[in-house]
Parts: structure tokens; sequence; C-alpha cells
């Protein structure tokens, strides 16, 4: 052999030993379970109106399941079904509100804070020691000047992005 095709038999081996030795690591950081294929993700009802303070924003349910749904078809290669998952979650929107945050000198509000909570129940049907039941929440400050529907787009995408990726977190990468 020459000195070419020995360097490159080398390069060849040690890339087929990081590769392998990479085999239960991913980049979005997801430690799926062995033997786990599927995840089914409930619709999460909200029922924000029935706590005090709390409103009830039509859509919302079906926004922050399809988002919870999006974040984990995106980062694992796990497959989304309807029913019989191995991975379960399901839960409530429990808080969703706008109170003042600070204030002016007339004694007006100067800012504004839209939170939204979310309880979770996780099951994990083939370990379930990993289940856990766990409440999550985020908020979007906005100056006060500005109505609600006019931060709603870029209020609900930071929150539900730190949400379910807190979930994510939790379930998924047991960080």
């Amino acid at each position: 052999m020459t000195w070419n095709r020995l360097i490159f038999f080398g390069r060849f081996l040690i890339l087929i030993a990081v590769v392998e030795g990479c085999g239960i690591y991913s980049f979005t950081g997801a430690s799926i379970p062995p033997g786990v294929t599927t995840f089914q993700v409930n619709f999460f009802e909200n029922q924000a109106g029935n706590r005090p303070g709390s409103t009830v924003e039509p859509g919302l349910d079906n926004d922050f399941t399809n988002a919870l749904q999006d974040l984990i078809m995106n980062q694992t290669n796990l497959n989304l079904v309807s029913q019989d998952g191995q991975l379960i979650y399901e839960g409530e929107i429990t808080e969703y509100s706008v109170t003042p945050m600070s204030a002016t000198a007339k004694i007006t509000a100067a800012q504004n804070r839209l939170k939204m909570a979310v309880t979770l129940r996780f099951y994990n049907i083939k370990k379930e020691e990993d289940n856990f039941n766990k409440s999550y929440s985020f908020f979007y400050d906005f100056p006060a000047e500005l109505q609600v529907y006019d931060v709603i787009d870029a209020a609900h995408k930071e929150i539900f992005d730190r949400i379910t990726q807190d979930i994510f977190n939790d379930t998924l990468a047991k960080w």
C-alpha cells in the first residue's frame, strides 16, 4: 500500500468509529428511549376561562397542540400517531391572562404582560418511571399602548417556543 492509501484508509476507519460511537446521540439533544418509535399529543383543552383573571382565546388550544407536535416531529425521528402512542403528551391550558407590569408617573400601565400556563401529563408506555405531571408557564411583555391583538402572533410564537422546548427538554432531552 502507498502512503496515500494508508492515510485514506486510516481516516476512513476513524470516521466510521466516530459515526458509530455517536449512534445514540442526536444533534437536537433528544435521548429517545430504546424501542420507542411513536408519540401522540392529545388535544390541550383551553380551560383558562375557569381561572379568575384569565381569558379564553379562540384557537389557542389547537395552536398550542400543533406547536408541540411540530417541535417533536422536527427534532426527533418519532412518528406522530393519534392513538396508542408509546409517548403520550396530554394536559390543559390553565392560564391565559394579561396584567399590567409597571406604572407611569400618571398611574397608568407602561407595560403589560401576557402569561400562559400549561399543565402537562407525560406517559412513557415503555418506561413507566419516566411518567410525570408538571406545570409550565411563560410570558410576553409588551408596551401598554398596544393591544394584545397587536402583538398576539409574536407573543404566541415566543410563549409556545419556550413552553414546548421546556416540555421537550424534560421528556426527551432529560436536561
